[in-house]
């Protein structure tokens, strides 16, 4: 989302935009996005990307379907080589994102996104009142399930054969608020169709559920990043509140970045940093006495 805001922003200011795209965003993990800004009925993640690509197609922005394996940057020039071909920028924006692990039970990944989910801010409003148990064995664990009794008095934990290593304080809220936690291993998760039903642990015993929330962790894609000199921190790229690196010409939105990982906030983020680079551009072209003008982008788009 932050890549197609971004296009769309820099598109309409008359830039020579390129989206690298390499088909692996998230967003198609998602059946049905419920808290998106002007969808009171929801949109399928799917849906929601075609919209902005269709989008920034019309903003004049263009497309290729291509991952980047190596970056590099010969004074102003970013190089970058893809698997298929190379592209060669004076900016560029990274909108590399995130990995959510699932949690690794068999047989659970076809709830995803309609019974187990990775985001309580997101999906916690769907599962209000029902049977939920919280994956992991560390403090975002504890934090997601006392969390969730916003939503439901029905949570609890489940750890998966692994020994709880939340802090005392979690420990004491957890025995406060009565939050059962199962330490056993699981077997399976026993499903009907996309919905969750059960967790059978390997003493064939069996835990009824209706929604599973995962802590497993998350994966950032923030190689290229550290390939063009960009501070990582945490796994997350570091940038100002404008969406600047510490590189110059380098700028980074989304879920690389140490914002909530939600699509609206990525899409919000991506035209932030596309108004960033915008004014950069702006500002470099005053410098050096070359600001373009209608005449030369008629000329550059024909």
């Amino acid at each position: 989302m932050a890549g197609l805001s971004a296009a769309i922003y820099l598109g309409r200011a008359q830039r020579l935009t390129l989206i690298i795209d390499s088909g692996k965003s998230m967003a198609t993990w998602e059946p049905e996005v419920q808290n998106y800004l002007g969808f009171p009925k929801g949109i399928s993640g799917k849906s929601l990307l075609a919209r902005g690509r269709e989008q920034a197609r019309r903003s004049g922005a263009h497309f290729t379907a291509d991952e980047i394996v190596e970056a590099g940057k010969r004074k102003t020039v970013f190089d970058l080589r893809g698997r298929k071909r190379r592209y060669r920028a004076s900016s560029l924006m990274l909108a590399t994102g995130i990995f959510h692990l699932p949690p690794d039970i068999n047989g659970v990944k076809a709830c995803l996104g309609h019974s187990m989910f990775f985001c309580k801010d997101c999906d916690g409003a769907r599962v209000r009142g029902k049977r939920i148990a919280i994956y992991g064995a560390n403090d975002e664990t504890a934090d997601y399930a006392l969390g969730m009794l916003m939503y439901s008095s029905r949570v609890c934990v489940v750890t998966d054969g692994r020994a709880p290593r939340w802090s005392k304080a979690r420990a004491r809220w957890i025995r406060e608020y009565r939050l059962p936690v199962y330490p056993k291993q699981i077997k399976r998760a026993v499903c009907r169709g996309c919905d969750i039903q059960s967790l059978r642990f390997s003493d064939g015993t069996e835990l009824s559920l209706e929604a599973l929330f995962t802590t497993r962790g998350d994966v950032y894609h923030n190689k290229l990043a550290k390939m063009l000199g960009a501070k990582v921190a945490g796994g997350e790229v570091v940038v100002d509140a404008d969406m600047r690196t510490g590189v110059e010409g380098l700028y980074a939105a989304g879920c690389v970045t140490p914002a909530n990982c939600q699509m609206i906030i990525a899409a919000g983020q991506g035209a932030t940093a596309a108004q960033t680079i915008n004014r950069d551009l702006f500002r470099k072209s005053l410098a050096l006495h070359a600001l373009r003008r209608d005449c030369d982008a008629a000329r550059d788009r024909d």
